[in-house]
């Protein structure tokens, strides 16, 4: 047919902006959004979120999200919802009736004790939203009801470097199965550089149309002292700046001196408002665009960083430091037993401390000579061999 008429029937693909995944991490600290329940209750924070999720969504038809509550002791799961390690075989019991009904009955039985409905179908809701919506009010509303007064009494903060663990795994798997296979290659070589393309396609055709997927994290934080969680998202924020992975934050309360190094060595978007009643506004106008649309757009600056560290003997955050010449550790104050808490070095701290600072003797420059100045300056006696008399 191309050959009758001279038409280029060509399968056209998409030139449209590749996907995007966007990693949101909720901060769920109960004592932090106690102090703010009466300027921005979590459940008005979170309905701003589902629209701004909404909005990432649809402005792409290929845009994946993720969204992971940190709370206090754990970091939890809010879509998707992970699938229960439960087998699915189906088997028969004695009396001959199918056990997958029972559990099915079963599951339905405890979903409606716990309070949980299934998904009801609205005609005024798009179903990909609604899916969306249900799961992270569901599993928010499970993660608070098993939060104990214990848990609330034994720490004030929220695990955020378990959070950005599991955001930065998620992401890495997604580029995994994202990322497009050579044509030209072998099944074995195929299989070696995208170890995930036969999970996503079931035969080698579809598999090279694929195209990489840009990602982002998003911090919605309200928790402020995370100095004891120095060392785990200090390793987060470089494995995300190793993988190009920009981590906005979005500071509603407090002040954290370990999230703005990570926007900062990311190339991140850092904001704390003073009024976090306009949260969607913040949402929409500042952290909707992705990587790829923000090299055309003037984005906000993250003002004066404070890069600071924090000892890893009491978790504070010093101006002033000891670090270990072996394992570059930082402590606030020397040893007792000149010891590395970290590698175990022997140090010498004490010694440091007490020796005074070598100084090095500034050299002596010579004024330059004017030109036509004498060798001997004006004014001066003219040497005279001892030997020789001299007369008036």
């Amino acid at each position: 047919m191309n050959a009758i008429d001279a038409t280029d029937r060509h399968i056209k693909t998409s030139d449209g902006p590749p996907p995007s995944l966007l990693a949101i991490i909720l901060d769920t600290n109960p004592h932090a959004w106690a102090h703010l329940s009466s300027t921005l209750p979590l459940s008005k924070a979170v309905a701003n979120l589902l629209v701004f999720i909404n909005a990432h969504l649809a402005s792409g038809n290929a845009n994946e999200v993720a969204v992971i509550a940190s709370h206090s002791q754990r970091a939890q799961w809010l879509y998707p919802t992970p699938k229960p390690s439960s087998p699915r075989s189906t088997t028969t019991t004695s009396n001959g009736h199918d056990s997958s009904s029972q559990n099915r009955s079963r599951n339905r039985d405890m979903d409606m004790a716990n309070g949980t409905t299934a998904l009801s179908d609205s005609a005024n809701k798009y179903r990909p939203f609604a899916t969306i919506e249900h799961a992270i009010q569901t599993n928010l509303t499970a993660l608070l009801s098993t939060t104990t007064a214990t848990d609330l009494s034994s720490t004030t903060t929220t695990l955020i470097g378990g959070a950005l663990s599991t955001a930065l795994t998620y992401i890495a798997k997604s580029t995994i199965r994202h990322s497009p296979v050579d044509p030209t290659l072998t099944a074995a070589a195929a299989d070696a550089t995208n170890p995930s393309a036969h999970l996503a396609d079931s035969d080698g055709t579809a598999s090279t149309q694929r195209v990489s997927l840009t990602s982002r994290i998003l911090v919605l934080s309200v928790s402020g002292d995370l100095a004891s969680q120095y060392i785990p998202v200090m390793n987060a924020i470089f494995a995300a700046q190793r993988q190009r992975i920009p981590i906005d934050i979005l500071k509603l309360a407090g002040d954290t001196v370990l999230l703005q190094q990570a926007c900062d060595a990311t190339g991140g978007i850092y904001m704390a408002p003073a009024a976090p009643q306009g949260l969607l506004q913040y949402l929409m106008m500042a952290f909707l665009p992705d990587a790829v649309a923000r090299r055309a757009l003037v984005l906000p600056g993250a003002g004066d960083v404070d890069f600071r560290a924090a000892c890893f003997c009491h978790r504070r955050v010093v101006d002033v430091g000891f670090v270990c010449s072996v394992c570059l550790s930082i402590f606030c104050e020397p040893l007792t037993d000149a010891t590395c808490l970290t590698c175990g070095s022997h140090l010498s701290l004490a010694t440091a401390q007490t020796a005074a600072p070598a100084l090095i003797p500034r050299k002596k420059k010579k004024r330059k000579r004017a030109p036509g100045e004498a060798v001997t300056p004006a004014g001066s006696n003219t040497p005279v061999p001892g030997g020789t008399p001299t007369h008036a």
